[in-house]
């Protein structure tokens, strides 16, 4: 049984290093995109409407969102680990890959919220009815929506960051100091 003397010792606090490999990039980009609600869902209630437009089912669209943004940001963390040596553990890595994966949630619900908007006031027949459509699309879409999608956007980031950071990252050698100069805390 190990001690939990250092905070170093605690689970997901561990130094890491990205993978130098294709496959395990691939691999976990891949696992990453395959969110298993996501996927379960779509085996046990096919989509009715593969084709694109505004009836596409919303699975798909959020399938399609997460096998762009895994691999791209798999791409932006180890060139950021490259240039700063951050992020260096496994819980820094799905802390983040939650962080701007809730942020791509809003952004991309903001976005239909304001398509969707848009689309019902050019449909309206009348000044009134377009004001109406509008008021009613940016409630559903916009306030009622944006929760539910960031809620969403997070759980699945939270799967992605775990795939990424057990799969893409590897534990990082020690380094030793030998010449005493890597001193931590005040003197």
């Amino acid at each position: 049984m190990s001690r939990l003397d250092r905070m170093e010792d605690l689970p997901g606090l561990k130094r890491v290093a990205p993978r130098h490999s294709r496959q395990r990039f691939v691999l976990a980009a891949l696992a990453a995109a395959a969110w298993p609600p996501l996927i379960i869902t779509l085996i046990v209630w096919p989509p009715r409407n593969w084709a694109s437009g505004v009836d596409t089912d919303w699975r798909l669209v959020l399938l399609v969102i997460g096998l762009i943004a895994a691999p791209a940001g798999l791409w932006l963390m180890r060139q950021s680990h490259a240039r700063m040596g951050r992020p260096s553990t496994r819980l820094g890595v799905v802390c983040r890959f939650m962080v701007f994966g809730g942020l791509l949630a809003a952004a991309v619900q903001i976005l239909i919220a304001v398509v969707m908007s848009l689309l019902s006031v050019f449909a309206a027949q009348s000044l009134t009815q377009g004001l109406g459509a509008l008021e009613t699309t940016l409630l559903i879409f916009g306030v009622a929506g944006l929760p539910l999608a960031v809620l969403v956007g997070v759980s699945y980031a939270l799967w992605a960051g775990l795939c990424v950071a057990f799969i893409g990252f590897a534990p990082a050698p020690v380094v030793k100091d030998r010449m005493g100069l890597m001193q931590t805390g005040a003197r």
